[in-house]
């Protein structure tokens, strides 16, 4: 059995020579690895966006690996590479789901090597590659922490033309933010991922996930927050532990809400609620009736004693608590 140490080194090894082979358009599309001199409590496993890069998952696994945690952030296959893309010379993202999930359980079988229990987490299409492992191996992760997942737009035309119209598609790049990764993309190459999310959306009403955080944005015009609460209202039928969060319109949170860069200024917000729930042991319930006691005058610390929930909360749970808003029906 390999120990800890070699096996780290041969992680970044072994990632550094694929990827200096491809090679990568620029240093924030490498892989990024935190790794402590010994086996965590916590390993954290993160997956980008699509057509986006690793370095997305920078603050937050940062963050996280100050707090004592191991974290990969792997670059997902055909992400990442340079090349002169456009129309006419697409980028070579994934052409079939499968190239994607088998990505996802070997990087899961590195990260329970690393630790003691394994924290996945994706952003929009990454949210549901991680949606799907906590859907369909619920008994490997401890928790699944799922940013602005796209299950689907904002607009039914919207998806309709991903669904049925096979078209380069170039994005739309906001004035003052930063774009990392491909500029462009084959409409096909995502619509596998969408179907993998209407999937997952009929499998959660009848198929027990492990705990999920779904963290949305009501200022986010990319994905339908309808969807997003009938994957955390199915999921809390069968997982009592799943939360959901979802930032105010007026901070303006995008839908790339990982880093400053792509236009989130409240990161150090995102970074605190995240840990709230990693370090947190409430079912939704609990959370809600907390929220309640403080509702009715109480300072967090006299709820938490009363509730006797002392040894189950983490610190910044209180700030979050105010700012919880519960999906409507």
């Amino acid at each position: 059995m390999t120990d800890y140490p070699t096996l780290t080194q041969k992680i970044i090894h072994d990632i550094n020579t694929q990827e200096a082979s491809l090679p990568l358009f620029d240093e924030k599309c490498a892989s990024r690895f935190f790794f402590h001199p010994q086996p965590t409590k916590k390993v954290f496993l993160f997956f980008h966006g699509f057509t986006a890069v690793p370095y997305q998952f920078e603050p937050l696994g940062k963050a996280l690996y100050q707090a004592g945690y191991n974290v990969l952030i792997p670059l997902q296959p055909g992400h990442g590479i340079a090349g002169n893309w456009n129309a006419d010379n697409p980028p070579p993202l994934p052409e079939s789901l499968h190239t994607y999930t088998e990505f996802c359980y070997h990087w899961l079988e590195i990260a329970q090597t690393l630790g003691e229990k394994v924290i996945i987490g994706g952003l929009s299409t990454g949210g549901v590659l991680a949606a799907n492992i906590a859907l369909e191996t619920p008994e490997k992760i401890e928790k699944a922490l799922l940013f602005a997942p796209y299950f689907g737009g904002t607009n039914e035309a919207v998806d309709w033309f991903v669904k049925l119209v096979n078209i380069y598609f170039k994005w739309i790049r906001p004035a003052g933010r930063e774009h990392f990764g491909y500029e462009g993309f084959e409409m096909p190459k995502l619509r596998i991922l969408l179907e993998l999310g209407e999937d997952i959306l009929n499998r959660v009403t009848t198929q027990p996930t492990a705990p999920i955080f779904v963290i949305s944005s009501a200022a986010d015009q990319a994905v339908d927050p309808k969807e997003q609460d009938h994957l955390f209202k199915a999921s809390l039928n069968l997982e009592p532990k799943s939360w959901f969060y979802s930032f105010d319109k007026s901070l303006g949170i995008p839908h790339t809400m990982m880093t400053r860069e792509e236009g989130n200024n409240y990161i150090e917000l995102l970074i605190s609620i995240a840990k709230a729930y990693i370090e947190t042991d409430l079912t939704w319930y609990e959370l809600q009736e907390l929220r309640w006691h403080i509702a009715q005058g109480k300072s967090f610390e006299t709820a938490i004693k009363e509730l006797n929930l002392a040894q189950r909360v983490y610190p910044s749970l209180a700030a979050m608590l105010p700012k919880i808003i519960t999906p409507n029906s």
